[in-house]
């Protein structure tokens, strides 16, 4: 499934790999880069990559964000069992990156 979306600016790139998101995950989403946005306000388009391993036991989803923002791209990436989780901590970990800048 692939999902776009434009933000105050901010051009938002959703693929979800075999699978459908909620609207709740595009909530989250969402608002995920809004907050991004508070704290580096050059951010010109994010991409996020949602994956569902379903023949794995344990940490079976994966969340991936690239923020487009002038010079080298900020990524993150993390592994576990909740999708709202999941971006709640790569967004922790591109907020880490964007105040170092």
């Amino acid at each position: 499934m692939k999902y776009n979306e434009d933000i105050t600016g901010i051009k938002i790139n959703v693929e979800a790999v075999d699978i459908t998101i909620g609207d709740d995950v595009k909530d989250t989403i969402r608002k995920c880069i809004t907050r991004l946005s508070r704290h580096y306000d050059r951010i010109e388009w994010a991409d996020v990559y949602l994956e569902d391993k379903k023949d794995k036991k344990t940490l079976q989803k994966q969340v991936s964000i690239r923020l487009g923002i002038p010079g080298n791209d900020p990524f993150a990436s993390e592994y576990g069992d909740d999708f709202h989780a999941l971006l709640t901590s790569v967004e922790s970990k591109l907020q880490r990156q964007l105040e170092k800048r």
